[in-house]
């Protein structure tokens, strides 16, 4: 009783709690998940661009005979988002050469930034009232030689440092009517897009104070991100996510910026409060009952008659080892059978013990046994519990797969999904990026061409291996490990393509073409691979409250996934396979994101997919990432009440069939056991010792029963022994003689 009242309590107390405002608790998280996904695609443009510029800076071939301005011209022409740039001297701080717009230096000590141990991270600054983005890199040349000399030069390396100027990257927005802004320490916008009709509280000046001081207070410490929900005047509101660019998962190039990302979208049209206290109450209520009918069931059809049957037995067996008229009066009044099943058959036998004691009659055979026993009851009592436990698992307050989602929740999904693959899309460029600045810098001899890939290999982890393959399929020269598997008939101009299409691991590569020319006449009919981990595309799926996520080939074949899978395994669901289909346009198109809900055997289930490309070096691969989330892991208040609700009627089963079979093991089946034993007895069986099991009163009656037995089996013997001197006189007479 206690525990199915326990489990009442938490049924009133879980399902009060589930309550639903104007807009759900599960659009403002989705909204702070998409504010922190645009915050890590920041950090990661940010941290990309300063990669690219120190590698530049590195893989520069320079000579004694390099002049400022030609090093600059030569690191900075060919980038299309450099503002400005200039050389200094890293000792001096000196201008040596610039280029492009003017490079904000003040309150720059460059010689200071220089001497700096380790990489320079980026800084933010102001120029023209616009603000931009700083990337130094650390340049190191041999000494320059003096033209009019012709001996080798003299004097120590030169040491520059490159300053290039570049605009904030700007944020991509998913979704219709989202904004996306990038704010600095005080809030100022600095960069900003809009995705179809912007939302009039977007540009509200509170939102982005209230933004501004929730970071604040989160502090530059951890990870931080937030939601809010702004009301506008039209009676619409504006759901908005913050997320801070740094991050405290390892040094970064962001740590220092103090950069912040605002999204902001239309919230949704109110819903109907929804309220499930006066079903928690009803539920809660009918346990109760059920609690309280089983327990007077127990109590008046097992406890009293167990109790009255061990205070029977104890009369009896007092009766049995004690004297005079005492003993008398103890077996003279009847054994009174109380209950049913078992209790009545020991109750039975114990009275034919009691009139066998008092020498009325001999051993009896009693009848079979008739009639349900305790074990049926225990069934009984399971079956009232399922009443009520099983509509509360599958029938009462289910979630109704096309209304219990809300339209907001499956649209930031899909934005989220389309997110993740502008991830993976970006990864992949940078792939081939830079394989293709490594393919143009190979030349000269084997040694140097080794070396370039061996710079090429340390500076961009996501590749196992570079290696150059010719038109016969030959590996030519290899850094890194031994490839996986390479292609036979090798591809013409550059890209990223799959390898294999069976097999334990996915290969994935880039390639491009290494140009042929009077310096790279070596290269000539050669491609330059790089085999691509996949281990670092399942890195770059997981996010919080994304669900799982797989990326698919154009056979919708498993190349790499958040979660475990096997290498081209479908998809887990048919469902799953339709949806990813459906995303691919008319011949000629790329296709478009697409989301549904889908009901499964555990509920709801969110889920969506996008193309993974439009255009570029993966558009050709017709690849495609799905995702899918449980609507039980997102604060749904239909899907909560499901919960909370099947948990209620699971709990509610097991401890009654717990506490039950707990009763049929403790109670039911000892009871059993000494039934047969006691029918036994009365029957004659005087050799069966009886051990009581249990320290309880059937412990006890088994232990009376015992007493009885020994006396009964020393009569027996003195009967036996004194066949000759005559007939026995019964019990009464002789305690009388006595």
């Amino acid at each position: 009783m206690a525990l199915l009242l326990a489990v009442a309590a938490l049924t009133v107390i879980s399902l009060d709690s589930v309550r639903s405002g104007r807009v759900p608790q599960a659009v403002l998280d989705e909204e702070q998940q998409i504010a922190a996904d645009t915050a890590l695609a920041t950090r990661t443009a940010i941290d990309a661009e300063a990669s690219t510029v120190r590698s530049a800076a590195n893989a520069y071939p320079a000579t004694s005979t390099s002049t400022p301005v030609t090093t600059l011209k030569a690191l900075t022409s060919a980038r299309k988002t450099v503002l400005g740039s200039v050389l200094l001297d890293r000792r001096t701080g000196q201008l040596l050469a610039a280029s492009g717009r003017v490079v904000p230096l003040a309150g720059l000590d460059g010689a200071r930034k220089a001497s700096a141990k380790g990489a320079v991270p980026p800084r933010l600054v102001t120029s023209a009232g616009t603000r931009q983005l700083l990337y130094f890199a650390k340049v190191a040349l041999p000494a320059q030689q003096d033209p009019d000399q012709d001996q080798a030069p003299n004097g120590t390396d030169r040491q520059w440092l490159l300053v290039v100027s570049e605009p904030v990257p700007t944020p991509t927005t998913y979704g219709q009517g989202r904004t996306a802004e990038v704010l600095d320490a005080s809030g100022t916008a600095i960069a900003r897009t809009a995705h179809g009709t912007v939302s009039p509280a977007a540009a509200d000046s509170t939102l982005v104070a209230a933004v501004t001081r929730a970071a604040h207070g989160a502090g530059r410490d951890t990870d931080g991100s937030g939601s809010l929900l702004r009301a506008t005047a039209g009676g619409r509101s504006t759901v908005a996510g913050w997320a801070q660019v740094a991050s405290v998962t390892g040094p970064g190039d962001t740590d220092d910026l103090g950069l912040l990302v605002l999204t902001a979208s239309p919230a949704p049209a109110p819903t109907p409060a929804a309220d499930y206290s006066r079903f928690a109450f009803g539920a809660a209520a009918a346990l109760v009952g059920v609690a309280l009918l089983l327990g007077l069931a127990l109590h008046f059809g097992v406890q009293r008659p167990l109790l009255r049957l061990y205070l029977s037995a104890g009369r009896l067996a007092r009766g049995a080892t004690g004297d005079g008229p005492t003993a008398w009066s103890e077996l003279s009044r009847p054994v009174p059978v109380h209950g049913f099943g078992e209790l009545a058959r020991i109750g039975r036998a114990l009275d034919s013990l009691r009139r066998q004691l008092l020498g009325e009659t001999g051993p009896q055979d009693l009848p079979a046994r008739r009639g349900p026993g305790y074990r049926a009851l225990a069934v009984v009592g399971v079956l009232v519990v399922a009443c009520w436990s099983v509509p509360m698992i599958f029938l009462l307050n289910r979630a109704d797969s096309a209304t219990a989602v809300p339209a907001g929740v499956l649209a930031d999904h899909q934005a989220r999904t389309e997110m993740a693959t502008n991830r993976i899309r970006q990864s992949l460029d940078h792939s081939y990026t830079d394989l293709s600045d490594a393919a143009a810098s190979l030349g000269g001899s084997r040694a140097a061409q080794t070396e370039v890939l061996r710079r090429s290999l340390a500076a961009h982890k996501q590749y196992r291996s570079m290696y150059l393959l010719n038109r016969s399929g030959e590996i030519t020269l290899r850094v890194g490990e031994t490839p996986l598997r390479t292609l036979v008939h090798v591809p013409s101009g550059g890209g990223i393509t799959n390898v294999n299409t069976s097999g334990r691991i996915p290969v994935i590569a880039a390639y491009a073409q290494v140009r042929s020319g009077k310096a790279k006449a070596s290269g000539t009919g050669v491609v330059l691979f790089g085999e691509i981990d996949v281990k670092a595309l399942n890195s770059l799926l997981p996010r919080p409250k994304l669900g799982s996520v797989w990326v698919t080939d154009r056979d919708d074949k498993v190349l790499a996934a958040s979660v475990g899978y096997q290498a081209f395994q479908s998809l887990p669901a048919a469902e799953l396979t339709r949806l990813a289909r459906a995303t691919q346009g008319t011949p000629g198109t790329p296709g478009t994101a697409t989301s549904a809900v889908r009901l499964t055997s555990s509920g709801p289930s969110i889920d969506a997919a996008a193309p993974l490309a439009k255009s570029g070096p993966t558009a050709r691969l017709g690849w495609h990432v799905v995702a899918e989330e449980p609507a039980a892991a997102l604060q749904i208040p239909a899907v909560q009440a499901q919960q909370h609700t099947m948990l209620a009627g699971i709990l509610g089963l097991t401890m009654g069939a717990a506490c039950l079979g707990w009763l049929h093991v403790v109670v039911i089946r000892p009871l059993c056991a000494v039934a047969v034993l006691v029918e036994r007895l009365a029957g004659g069986d005087r050799r069966t010792v009886l051990h009581p099991v249990n320290h309880d009163e059937i412990g006890s009656v088994t232990r009376s029963l015992e007493l009885i037995r020994q006396t009964l089996a020393e009569r027996d013997r003195a009967a036996r022994s004194s066949q000759t001197a005559g007939p026995s006189r019964p019990l009464r007479a002789n305690t009388l003689q006595r």
